[in-house]
């Protein structure tokens, strides 16, 4: 699965840290995330999308592969 968190994380002007507060994750799980070696739950995925107000689709893309 592809994802812009990294890219939303830059825009919204948040660490990596203070993303992994707002969602109540480690620092560690935002940065496995930005490297694709770690896919997050729904839950997860929820939260993230709320914090940068858009879609879950406008974050996560499944490749071909998923």
């Amino acid at each position: 699965m592809k994802n812009k968190v990294k890219i939303e994380r830059a825009i919204a002007n948040l660490t990596q840290s203070e993303l992994a507060e707002k969602v109540n994750v480690s620092r560690q799980t935002i940065n496995a995330m930005e490297l694709g070696k770690y896919v997050p739950s729904t839950v997860l995925s929820l939260k993230i999308s709320k914090v940068f107000g858009k879609t879950v689709n406008e974050i996560f893309e499944l490749e071909s592969t998923d």
